[in-house]
Order: C-alpha cells, then sequence, then structure tokens
C-alpha cells in the first residue's frame, strides 16, 4: 500500500499541542471523563467495573445499542464499531476496491476520502465542489463521472471543511444515481446532528438505501475525540461480513473503557449536542462581524452545520506561510493547501474561547498597519 503523506495531520502534528488558539479545530468543545459519568447516577461505579479484556470485535451491544439509536431503521447488529472513523474509511475502501475499480469522491474533502481509496488500487475521479459556485452540488457533473467500473461514491454531508449542507431534493436525487448505477453510496456523517436548524438534518444514508454505508464518529459533534470510537452502519449483511474479515487484520476489538464512555455520551447526545450547537450559534455571530471588518482578506460563505467553515483569502501571499505566521503569534488556522484549496482556510468555531482567538488574529491582522 503506498499512500502520500496526510498533509492535514502532519500540519497539526507541527502546531496543534504549541498552539495557543486552535482556530481550526474540527471538532466541539470536549469534556472530562467526569462529566460524561455525571450524566447517568451509577456510570462512576460501572466505569471502575468495566473488565479491561477484550470487546466483542464488533462492538460491545450496550454501544451498538446506543448507535443503533441513532437511525430509523437500523438494528445493533446492523452496526459495527471501529477505533475511529479512520478506521471505518480504510475498511470500506478496502472491501469495496480493488485494481481496476473506480471511486467517485466529493471534493474538497477530508484527505483520507481520496488517498484511501487510491491506496486500495482504485482509480478515484473527484465530484468537484468550487467556492465560486457557492459551494453547490454540481449533479450534471456527478453524472459524467459515472463509469460501469464505479464501485463506490464517497459523499461528506455535513461538510468538512465548508461546513454546508446539501439540501434534501438533491441528496436524494444523488443517492437514487448511487443506487440506480449498483454504487454503494458511502455517506461520511461525522456532524450529523449538528446542523445549525435541526430541520435541515438529511436522512443518514444507510436509513435510505439499504446497500449504503453510513460513517459516524463520536468526535465531531459530541466533542469527545479523545474516545477514539467512530461506527460503520449498513443494512447489507455480506458488506457487514467483508468488513469484519478485514477488521480482523486491523483493531481486532475497540477500548472497554471507551465503548462504556460512548455508549454513555450517545444515551445523553442530545444534551452534548445542544451544548455545542449553543456553543456554534454563539460563535457564528463573532465570526459574521470579524469577516465584515477583514472584508479586503476574507470571503465568507457561512456555514449552516458543523463547527468548521472555508472563508477564501486574499492578499496574504501564500496560504501556507500565512498560516505559520499567526501559528507563531498565538492562533492556529488549517491551510487550505491541505484540501488542495490554496486560497482558502479552515476555520474552526465549535470552542468556548473563540472570541479570545479572534482577538489575537485581529491583533496580529492589525500589526503591519500599524508599523
Amino acid at each position: 500500500m503506498d499512500v502520500k503523506p496526510f498533509r492535514i495531520e502532519r500540519f497539526y502534528a507541527r502546531y496543534e499541542f504549541t498552539t495557543r488558539y486552535m482556530l481550526s479545530s474540527s471538532d466541539c468543545e470536549s469534556r472530562t471523563i467526569g462529566d460524561l459519568l455525571e450524566l447517568e447516577p451509577d456510570a462512576h461505579a460501572r466505569l471502575l467495573g468495566t473488565w479491561c479484556g477484550y470487546t466483542e470485535s464488533p462492538g460491545a451491544p450496550e454501544l451498538r445499542d446506543a448507535i443503533a439509536a441513532l437511525y430509523e431503521g437500523i438494528d445493533p447488529d446492523e452496526v459495527i464499531v471501529v477505533s475511529c472513523a479512520e478506521e471505518g474509511i480504510f475498511l470500506l475502501y478496502h472491501v469495496l476496491l480493488s485494481p481496476g475499480d473506480h471511486a467517485i469522491v466529493e471534493t474538497p474533502c477530508y484527505e483520507s476520502g481520496l488517498e484511501l481509496a487510491r491506496s486500495a488500487g482504485a482509480e478515484v475521479s473527484r465530484w468537484q465542489r468550487r467556492y465560486e459556485d457557492g459551494w453547490a452540488h454540481d449533479i450534471e457533473g456527478l453524472q459524467t463521472l459515472l463509469r460501469p467500473e464505479t464501485r463506490v461514491l464517497y459523499l461528506n454531508q455535513p461538510h468538512n471543511p465548508t461546513g454546508t449542507l446539501m439540501d434534501r431534493a438533491t441528496f436524494e436525487r444523488t443517492a437514487a444515481l448511487a443506487a440506480g448505477n449498483g454504487i454503494v453510496l458511502f455517506g461520511d456523517e461525522v456532524y450529523r446532528e449538528l446542523e445549525h436548524d435541526p430541520a435541515d438534518r438529511l436522512p443518514a444514508a444507510c436509513d435510505l438505501d439499504p446497500n449504503a454505508v453510513s460513517l459516524g464518529s463520536i468526535s465531531k459533534s459530541y466533542g469527545l475525540p479523545g474516545l477514539r470510537i467512530g461506527w460503520l452502519v449498513t443494512r447489507d449483511a455480506a458488506l457487514r461480513e467483508a468488513i469484519m474479515r478485514i477488521k480482523d487484520y486491523t483493531t481486532i476489538c475497540s477500548s472497554a473503557p471507551s465503548e462504556v464512555l460512548t455508549a454513555l455520551a450517545l444515551r445523553n447526545r442530545e444534551l452534548l449536542v445542544e451544548r455545542n450547537r449553543g456553543i456554534v450559534q454563539r460563535n457564528l455571530p463573532e465570526l459574521d462581524e470579524f469577516f465584515q471588518r477583514h472584508a479586503e482578506t476574507f470571503d465568507w460563505i457561512r456555514p449552516v452545520a458543523s463547527p468548521i467553515g472555508f472563508p477564501r483569502v486574499r492578499g496574504v501571499g501564500d496560504v501556507d506561510d500565512f498560516c505559520e505566521r499567526m501559528a507563531a503569534s498565538g492562533v492556529l488556522l488549517l491551510p487550505g493547501t491541505v484540501y488542495d484549496e490554496p486560497d482558502h482556510v479552515r476555520v474552526g468555531f465549535g470552542r468556548a474561547n473563540l472570541p479570545e482567538a479572534l482577538a489575537v488574529l485581529e491583533t496580529v491582522l492589525a500589526a503591519p498597519a500599524a508599523a
């Protein structure tokens, strides 16, 4: 297997734990284990009583029950727990794709969506979305990408990095195109349940189509990336069996304490999501005003889901150098080059300290004019 360096992770490896303000975080405000244990009266005792042996390879029954409850028509046996969303992407691609196969990937995207498909030997086409089009989805363009050998369509909704969300009619048309051509719709839904207006929520891919696959995670909307738990959900029994055969060679099973804590979090997910949605809704107006004050530098398409957005930047020179200068000043923005979008940066607004981070960024941006 030959994969390119994971540019997002290489960038964060340099700066994430040494820069004071993470103004590019893709996850929401987290909590302590103590905070989670307060959600249920007997949770502390149950965690202390957790047996630190192997867990069931598809996931503990308690956790699969909690995950199944996220969906409309899913049985717990149709859930596969993975160590993180990253593992889920790897497993599904390496089940579905081989040399000679073809995949279509909605882009810009988290780099795994492209590189892990290529690592399986498949040819990959980008279903490219563009800032100039308001990040619209070109259904006619998607149709031109379809081939007889197309096996999977990777769709990320709500979308990383733009924070946009398909309308339901476009989503259903996309799903119908996949189903009608025998293509597995792979729905990366790690930001689901953090739509800014819950009425905009799309159906899960696995609920819409019995052959589709939904990818979920405890990391993003729920703000618990340290638990390192994700999941794949599909009603296709043969596909689940094939995934499990490869999973025997990756993690086999997940962390027992993490499974207990994730099940606890998901049973109380409304509390977690409402807290995080509240942070997002308080922070978005702050960002709106910031970008208005700096309209000569940033062009902003306002997100409607998730805690991230992808403004265009102008007049700053090389965007990688710009982000490195900001990091040195204490504020971390993610350069759009990691998404092959060199005129953009990713901002994150799911953290409670966003006003402080913006104040520092504003001071840095104003410094050259004051000099």
